[in-house]
């Protein structure tokens, strides 16, 4: 336990393991215990660059396919795949989008394993759900096979609609949601838009909150009322949204090497980049405050804000240009693992953790709100 805490308290949140349906967890309680809450937080920072890509790519290709439909935006397809797969976290996503291993639901047998109680029979013979047993919700957007068949496009230019395939799957479910010339930027058309896509009110609500809150995470922040040293800091923080996380990297001169992950994570190789704590040191040194390296130290550094009241008392408690901080155990700052820069609005620029880069982030997308600190 010393160990994790040491390692955690360089700003690494440890990687995910293999993804699960996001309404499976949703109907089960189930949490991504290994990720310090990244995978519950619904900001841009917990989808892997490589999907983020995906969305991205299909939402300027989906306006060839579907010319009619209006309002499409990367959050929506970031919001359904939030729920389905998790944005296939823990998988590997190759260059071309390919997604290793697959994606795959329970068989739809009427069971009730999973959920279903509806049994429906097999239609691709096992082509992409791997099984002619029956039928199974395939890829990160979990489409049934016969569904994919009339919706599945070529998004990568490779001839072939796959729905394992991050870039297809986005496309197709652009191409899906976009149904009927829909604008999706009227809410009720894009409630029924998800409503087609899952026939729950439980899952609509869901889906429309990781919507919301990815839409959020996206907009720039308002500085109009921020000046002098504390907007200083935050547009050296903001200046390096995109850099990649790089575990023990960044300091008071600027991004440096590091590893792609934590010791327990991914292959360890070396990648330039800031983890949290680095970011922290290299934003605040434009104005000579030179941070320790370690996030717990820095908890110790200006005047601390309790989180006694919780992460509902930000706009009362925190100021932008404040340092906030995760713990293992709140009101324990040695375990601190995490820090972030407050940004106002519930928000903060955030190096969250392994594949991803720096970006905005809520502050209750990480576990263990341990209050902040304020140096200016």
């Amino acid at each position: 336990m010393v160990v994790m805490l040491l390692f955690a308290a360089v700003c690494c949140a440890a990687p995910v393991g293999n993804a699960i349906s996001g309404y499976v967890a949703l109907k089960t309680g189930t949490q991504g215990a290994g990720d310090g809450g990244i995978a519950e937080g619904g900001t841009a920072a917990d989808i892997p660059p490589r999907m983020l890509t995906a969305y991205k790519k299909a939402i300027q290709q989906a306006g060839k396919q579907v010319p009619k439909c209006q309002g499409m935006r990367w959050a929506i397809l970031a919001g359904i795949a939030k729920v389905e797969s998790n944005h296939a976290v823990g998988r590997n996503i190759a260059d071309n989008g390919d997604i290793r291993p697959k994606i795959y639901g329970v068989l739809l047998d009427g069971s009730g394993a999973g959920g279903n109680t509806t049994s429906f029979p097999d239609h691709d013979g096992g082509k992409w759900d791997g099984t002619s047993q029956g039928e199974r919700a395939v890829g990160p957007f979990q489409f049934l096979p016969s569904t994919w068949e009339g919706v599945g496009g070529d998004a990568n230019g490779d001839k072939k609609a796959d729905p394992h395939n991050a870039d297809d799957a986005a496309l197709g479910a652009a191409i899906y949601l976009c149904d009927k010339g829909r604008d999706l930027a009227q809410r009720d058309q894009l409630k029924a838009a998800i409503l087609q896509y899952n026939q729950s009110s439980e899952y609509v609500s869901n889906v429309l909150d990781w919507i919301d809150q990815y839409t959020a995470a996206a907009k720039d922040p308002d500085l109009k009322s921020v000046s002098g040293k504390v907007r200083t800091v935050l547009e050296a923080a903001l200046a390096q949204r995109g850099v990649p996380y790089s575990w023990g990297g960044g300091n008071a001169n600027g991004k440096s090497t590091g590893s792609c992950c934590s010791p327990k994570g991914f292959s360890g190789e070396s990648i330039k980049g800031f983890d949290c704590s680095g970011l922290t040191q290299y934003a605040f040194a434009q104005v000579g405050i030179r941070l320790p390296r370690l996030a717990a130290d820095q908890a110790g550094v200006g005047k601390r804000i309790s989180a006694s009241l919780g992460t509902f008392a930000l706009k009362l408690k925190l100021r932008p240009g404040d340092l906030v901080f995760f713990a293992y155990v709140p009101g324990r700052d040695s375990s601190i693992y995490h820090v972030g820069i407050y940004v106002g609005s519930g928000r903060m620029i955030n190096a969250a953790r392994p594949n991803t880069v720096v970006r905005l982030d809520a502050v209750d997308a990480m576990d263990g709100y341990a209050g902040g600190a304020r140096l200016l």
